[in-house]
């Protein structure tokens, strides 16, 4: 059976971290490929896990150098894949996760017709704004910002093959579903 590329994106504070990592914890067979950002870490982010922290110099040389699968500028900083990650691991036989925004999942859609792209919703506005607030987006022109770019991403997930709702409150049956999806697409011929 062919490892899978599985792609999640999703508004921002809708939960693809937390979701991605109880699907880590279940799944043996999946790898999530840390992004390489021009933004600093977070609190608890850990260097070559939950990404590669790098100058904006370092970032355009992985640019010219062509080692990113995509990249793209999202809230100021720059955001891509490691070309040489993914392929080591699909290489190796391992089902790879990424998680990128909607720019990212048309360029990689592109590049790798057959990833299987998983767009996770909040299940209104109104949640995601609660979301944001929680998660300490405390500004409101970073809160204002964050909410005007989900309502945009939010008008792109039928582009996707699946979408999943993942409810304040109801991460068990988001990661179900997302289960639910992977067994099918490993199914397939």
């Amino acid at each position: 059976m062919a490892p899978l590329l599985v792609v999640f994106s999703g508004p921002s504070g809708v939960g693809k971290d937390t979701l991605i990592e109880r699907l880590l914890e279940s799944e043996p067979r999946m790898h999530k490929v840390a992004t390489v950002t021009t933004r600093p870490p977070r609190p608890g982010e850990l260097e070559g896990i939950d990404h590669y922290f790098v100058s904006p110099q370092r970032f355009q040389q992985l640019i010219a150098d062509e080692a990113l699968l995509e990249y793209a500028r999202v809230y100021d900083n720059w955001y891509g894949v490691p070309r040489a990650d993914v392929d080591n691991l699909i290489n190796d036989g391992w089902d790879v996760i990424l998680r990128t925004d909607i720019q990212g999942v048309a360029s990689i859609k592109a590049i790798a017709p057959h990833a299987v792209t998983i767009f996770i919703a909040p299940e209104d506005m109104a949640d995601l704004g609660a979301r944001l607030l929680r998660r300490g987006a405390t500004e409101t022109e970073d809160q204002t910002l964050r909410l005007e770019t989900a309502k945009r991403e939010m008008e792109a997930a039928h582009t996707f093959d699946y979408v999943v709702v993942n409810p304040e409150n109801g991460l068990d049956s988001a990661l179900e579903k997302v289960r639910f999806i992977l067994a099918q697409e490993r199914s397939r011929p």
